[in-house]
C-alpha cells in the first residue's frame, strides 16, 4: 500500500467540493456579475493562502479587501462563503455514505457502531441467541429530539441542501445515458440557483409549532421508513446467525422521543394549547403515512380468489369491508384493505380532524386504539403466511407493521418538562386554597414530604372548579389535564414522561406525583402511576446531592409502590449543559460520572431498574462528541440496555435529515448499547488510583474555571462585548429566550447561547478550559503523574473519551480570530487582564493533551475530521473577519437593518462551518 493510497480514497470528495464550488461561482457570476465573482474569488485565494500557509502578507490583503466592502457587497460576500460552508458539508455527508456503501460493497468486516459489528463482538464474546435475544426484550433506546436555539437554518434551505445531495446521490450511484448525465448536471445547476436565490434568514422568530413541525420533517426523511428496515434487518440478521430459523419479530426496544411543544421550562409560549396541537401535529403525521402504505399496499397485493386461498379470519375482514365495487369483488386482500383504509381515515378525522387525501370507499367505524389497527395486519400477515405468499408478507406490509408498532396513533412519546419551582408553586395555592393557613411553602423538607405523602393517598381531589387560581396554577393543571386526555386518545404511548428541572429534593418529586393524581394520571387506591415522573439534575450541586435524594424518595413506601407500578423501573435525567456553565468542562464530565456511579449503587440496593437520561447538546461544551463512544465510556452497569438521549438543534439536521445517514446514526445508538450491556466490564468504577487523580483533577479545572467566569471582575462584560450573544439574543432560530431572566448575569444565562457564542468567536471555552491548570497543578504534585495520566488514557474508555473530545473543540479554536473578537471590548485594561489569561491557558490544556495522549499535533488520531477542518475552515476566516467589522460598526451606533441582517448571516455561515457549535 502506498501512501497516497488513502488520498485517493479523497479524491470523489475533493472533486464534488470543486464542483459544487464551481455552480456556487457561476451561479455568482451569472445573478451578481463577473466583478462581484471576481471580488469573492480574490478573498476565497487570499483566505486559502492565510490559513493553510500561514502567509502573513494574504492576511493583510485579506484584511483590506473586506475592510473596503461597501453594505450589499458585503452581504453578498457573507451569502457565498456561507453557501460554500453547506456545500461543503453536503460533499462530507455524500463521501461518508460513499465510503460506507464502498465498504459494503467490497465485503469488509463492518465497521464500529454497526450493529453487524456489536452483533459480531458479542458471538465472539460468547453470547448465544438466547442472550442476545434477551437484551432486545428487555432493552429500552429513545432519542428524544429537543428543539433548541442552536439550528440556524431555515427548513426551506435545508430542503434545498436535500435537494443537492439526492442528485449527488443519483450521480454517484447511476449509470448514465449521456442526456440523463446532461440532465443530472441541470439538476445540480437549478439547485444551486435555487438555493443562492432563497432567503437565509427568517424574518420572524419560530413560534414553538413551527418548530414541532420542523421536527416532524425528520419522520418523513428518515424516521417513518428507516427505523422499520432497522427492525427487519435485525429481526433476519439474528435468525440467520441462529441457523437460519424463522425470524422472530422484537419487541419495539428503539423508539423514539420528544420535547417539541412540551418543554415548558422557561418557554411561556409552550401552554396546553400548544401542547394539544403538538400531538395532533404528530398523530396526523404518523396516520398520514398509514395511510399511504395501505393505499399502497392494496396497489400491490391483487391477489385474485381461485389463485389464493385465505385465511377465515382475512375473508371475515374482506367481507366487513364497506367496498362494493366490482372489480374488485375477487380480491380479498384489496377489500381488507380497503376497509382497514376506511377504518383508518376515520380514525383520523376523529383524533385530529385530518381528512385523508384519497376519501375512502365508504363510512366506516374508526379504530379504538392502535392495537386494533395493528391486529387487522396481523390478519393480512397471517393469511399470506398460512397460503404460500410469506415473501409478499416481507415486504411493504412487513414494515408497515413494525410500524404500527413503533409509531402507533401518536408518532412518539411526547415528554412533559417544567421547573420545580413552578410546581412548588402551583401546589402551594392548591394546598392553601384548600387549606387557608397549610403555609406549604414555609414548611421545611421534612414537613413537605409529610404533606405531600398524605395529599397523595388522599382519594379527594384537591382542585375545585369552585375556587379561582392564579393564571400559572390553572395553566399549569390544564396541562396534566392535556396529558391525561392524550391517554385517551392516542394511548399511553403518547406521553410517558414527566421531567422537572432543577430538582434538588425529594419533594420535588412528590409534588409532580400530587399533580398528576389531580389529573387521574396516578390512582392512590390501586397505587398506579401511568406516567414516569423524572427527576432533572444540572447543576454541580445537584449532580452531587442526586444519590441521597433518589436514596430518600425510593426508602419511601408510598413512592416505591408507584415505581412498582412502573415496572420497577425510574428514570433519571442528568443535565449536561449547565453543568458545564456551571464547573466547566472538566467538572461536568467528571461529576456526572460520578453521580452514574453512585445511582447504580443505589438503584441497586433498593432492587429498582435505572433508565439513565443523558442531556446531550451538539457542542462538547453542552455534552456532545460521538455518541458511540460516550455510550462505551459509561461506568458498569450504567447503561444495562436502557438508554434515552437528547439529539439537540443542529445535530437533528447532521444526523437525520438524509435516509442513510440517518439510519447509520441509530444503528451506532443500539449498537453502543448493546456492547455496553453485555461486553463491559461489571464494575461501575476503574482502579480506585484513577478516581482519585481524577477528583484532583477536578478540583483544579474547578477553581479555575469558577475563578474566571464567575470571581473575575467585568467577565461578564467581557464576554457580553467579546462575543455576538446580544446578537444571537435577537436572532430568529428558537421559540425560547436565550436568558432565564432578563439581566446579563451568565447565571441566568441559557446554556446552549453561552455554548454557540463562544463557538462563534472561534474560542469554544466551554468545551476546554481549566483544562491546563488541572494537569499542571496534579503534575506539581505527582512528579510521576504523566505517566499515570498516560496509563488513564489508555485504558480508561471515560478518560479517553473526555480527552478525544477535547482534542476535537481545541482544533476547531483559533486563537487569532478570538484575538480580534476582544478588541471588541471597549476598556482596554479588562481586555488585557482577560484575553492574556484565555490564551495562556489555551496553550497549556493543547500542550497537557499532547503530552498524554501522545499526539505531535491536534487530531493525529482523528484524520477525517482534520481532513474536514482543512477543506472548510478557510472559508469562515473571512465570516469571521466581517462579523467583527459588522459587530463594531453596529455597536457604534449603526442601526441600519443591512448591518444587523449581515451580522446574522455570519452567525450562519459560522455555524454551518463548525457544524456542532451550540
Amino acid at each position: 500500500m502506498t501512501e497516497a493510497f488513502p488520498e485517493d480514497k479523497d479524491l470523489p470528495l475533493r472533486e464534488d467540493i470543486r464542483l459544487l464550488g464551481r455552480l456556487l461561482g457561476d451561479t455568482l457570476r451569472a445573478q451578481e456579475g463577473e466583478a462581484t465573482f471576481e471580488l469573492v474569488e480574490r478573498i476565497r485565494v487570499s483566505a486559502i493562502r492565510f490559513h493553510r500557509d500561514e502567509d502573513s502578507g494574504a492576511r493583510q490583503e485579506l484584511a483590506a479587501i473586506l475592510d473596503s466592502l461597501s453594505r450589499d457587497q458585503t452581504q453578498t460576500v457573507v451569502r457565498a462563503f456561507s453557501y460554500f460552508s453547506h456545500l461543503a458539508n453536503i460533499a462530507e455527508d455524500q463521501h461518508h455514505i460513499r465510503r460506507s456503501r464502498a465498504h459494503l460493497i467490497a465485503g469488509s468486516p463492518p465497521h464500529a457502531g454497526s450493529l453487524a459489528h456489536a452483533l459480531a463482538r458479542a458471538r465472539a464474546a460468547g453470547c448465544d441467541a438466547a442472550q442476545l435475544y434477551g437484551f432486545f426484550d428487555d432493552a429500552s433506546i429513545v432519542p428524544v429530539l429537543t428543539a433548541h436555539p442552536t439550528e440556524v437554518q431555515r427548513k426551506s434551505t435545508l430542503n434545498g441542501q436535500r435537494a443537492i445531495a439526492h442528485l449527488l446521490h443519483r450521480r454517484d450511484n447511476s449509470r448514465l445515458t449521456p442526456d440523463e448525465q446532461e440532465s443530472l448536471d441541470e439538476g445540480l445547476r437549478r439547485a444551486v440557483l435555487a438555493l443562492w436565490q432563497t432567503r437565509m434568514l427568517r424574518t420572524t422568530r419560530l413560534m414553538v409549532l413551527d418548530e414541532v413541525a420542523n421536527g416532524l420533517s425528520y419522520y418523513d426523511y428518515t424516521f417513518l421508513r428507516e427505523l422499520p428496515r432497522l427492525y427487519c434487518w435485525l429481526e433476519d440478521h439474528l435468525a440467520a446467525a441462529d441457523g437460519g430459523r424463522p425470524a422472530s419479530e422484537l419487541p419495539g426496544f428503539l423508539q423514539l422521543g420528544s420535547w417539541m411543544g412540551g418543554d415548558r421550562d422557561g418557554n411561556p409560549f409552550v401552554t396546553a394549547p400548544v401542547t394539544r396541537a403538538a400531538l395532533r401535529l404528530q398523530s396526523a403525521r404518523a396516520l398520514r403515512f398509514h395511510l399511504d402504505e395501505i393505499h399502497a399496499l392494496g396497489a400491490e397485493l391483487s391477489l385474485a380468489e381461485g389463485l389464493v386461498s385465505v385465511s377465515d379470519a382475512l375473508q371475515s375482514l374482506a367481507d366487513s369491508s364497506p367496498d362494493t365495487a366490482a372489480a374488485r369483488s375477487d380480491e380479498p386482500y384489496r377489500r381488507a384493505l380497503t376497509g382497514i383504509y376506511a377504518r383508518l381515515a376515520a380514525t383520523a378525522r376523529k383524533l385530529d380532524g385530518l381528512e385523508p387525501e384519497r376519501h375512502p370507499v365508504g363510512d366506516s367505524a374508526p379504530y379504538a386504539n392502535c392495537g386494533e389497527f395493528a391486529a387487522d395486519l396481523e390478519v393480512i400477515h397471517r393469511s399470506l403466511v398460512a397460503n404460500g405468499s410469506q415473501l409478499l408478507a416481507r415486504g411493504r406490509l412487513r414494515t408497515l407493521r413494525r410500524a404500527a408498532r413503533v409509531f402507533g396513533f401518536h408518532l412518539a412519546a411526547l415528554d412533559l418538562r417544567q421547573n420545580s419551582e413552578v410546581h412548588e408553586r402551583v401546589v402551594g395555592e392548591l394546598l392553601e386554597a384548600a387549606s387557608p393557613g397549610t403555609n406549604y411553602r414555609e414548611h421545611d423538607e421534612a414537613g413537605r414530604v409529610e404533606l405531600l405523602l398524605r395529599e397523595i393517598s388522599s382519594t379527594r381531589p384537591l382542585a375545585s372548579s369552585h375556587l379561582a387560581y392564579s393564571d400559572e396554577t390553572r395553566g399549569e393543571l390544564e396541562i396534566f389535564r392535556t396529558a391525561a386526555d392524550a391517554h385517551r386518545a392516542y394511548g399511553a404511548q403518547a406521553v410517558q414522561n414527566y421531567i422537572i428541572s432543577k430538582t434538588d429534593g425529594v419533594s420535588d418529586l412528590l409534588e409532580v406525583a400530587l399533580l398528576l393524581k389531580e389529573c387521574g394520571l396516578l390512582l392512590p387506591q390501586s397505587r398506579e402511576l401511568a406516567v414516569n415522573i423524572v427527576p432533572l439534575f444540572e447543576t454541580i450541586p445537584d449532580l452531587r446531592n442526586c444519590p441521597r435524594v433518589m436514596d430518600e424518595v425510593l426508602s419511601l413506601p408510598a413512592y416505591r409502590r408507584l415505581v412498582a407500578s412502573r415496572g420497577d423501573l425510574q428514570e433519571v435525567m442528568l443535565g449536561y449543559s449547565d453543568s458545564n456553565k456551571d464547573g466547566g468542562f472538566l467538572t461536568s464530565g467528571w461529576e456526572l460520572y460520578r453521580a452514574e456511579i453512585a445511582l447504580v449503587e443505589v438503584f441497586a440496593r433498593h432492587g429498582v431498574k435505572l433508565r439513565l437520561f443523558h442531556g446531550r447538546g451538539g457542542s462538547v461544551g453542552r455534552g456532545g462528541g460521538p455518541s458511540y463512544q460516550a455510550i462505551l465510556a459509561q461506568p458498569g452497569g450504567a447503561v444495562q440496555g436502557r438508554l434515552r438521549l437528547t439529539e439537540q438543534g443542529e445535530v437533528i439536521a447532521s444526523k437525520y435529515s438524509n435516509p442513510e445517514v440517518g439510519r447509520r446514526n441509530l444503528e451506532i445508538l443500539a449498537s453502543a448499547v448493546l456492547e455496553a450491556t453485555l461486553l463491559a466490564a461489571p464494575d461501575p468504577a476503574p482502579r480506585p488510583e484513577y478516581l482519585e487523580a481524577m477528583a484532583m483533577l477536578s478540583q483544579s479545572a474547578y477553581r479555575a474555571y469558577r475563578g474566571l467566569v464567575y470571581e473575575t471582575e467585568g467577565f461578564e462584560r467581557y464576554f457580553w462585548e467579546s462575543t455576538v450573544i446580544a446578537e444571537i439574543a435577537h436572532l430568529n432560530i428558537g421559540s425560547r429566550p436565550a436568558s432565564r431572566k432578563k439581566t446579563t448575569a451568565i447565571e441566568d444565562l441559557r446554556a446552549i447561547p453561552w455554548v454557540f457564542s463562544w463557538a462563534q468567536c472561534r474560542l469554544m471555552l466551554p468545551g476546554w478550559y481549566g483544562f491546563g491548570t488541572a494537569v499542571r497543578e496534579f503534575l506539581a504534585v505527582h512528579p510521576e503523574g504523566l505517566e499515570v495520566l498516560q496509563r488513564m488514557h489508555h485504558e480508561w474508555g471515560f478518560f479517553r473519551t473526555l480527552l478525544s473530545n477535547m482534542d476535537m473543540v481545541l482544533a476547531k479554536t483559533d486563537l487569532a480570530i478570538a484575538a480580534r473578537y476582544a478588541e471588541l471590548v471597549t476598556d482596554p485594561a479588562l481586555r488585557a487582564a482577560i484575553f492574556p489569561r484565555l490564551k495562556a491557558e489555551w496553550q497549556a490544556t493543547i500542550d497537557a493533551l499532547l503530552a498524554i495522549s501522545g499526539q505531535q499535533c491536534l487530531l493525529e488520531d482523528n484524520p477525517l475530521l482534520a481532513r474536514s477542518i482543512r477543506n472548510r475552515f478557510p472559508y469562515l476566516d473571512p465570516l469571521n473577519h466581517l462579523q467583527i467589522e459588522l459587530i463594531r460598526r453596529l455597536r457604534a451606533g449603526n442601526e441600519d437593518e443591512r448591518v444587523k441582517r449581515a451580522i446574522h448571516l455570519t452567525i450562519n455561515g459560522i455555524a454551518a462551518g463548525l457544524r456542532n457549535s451550540g
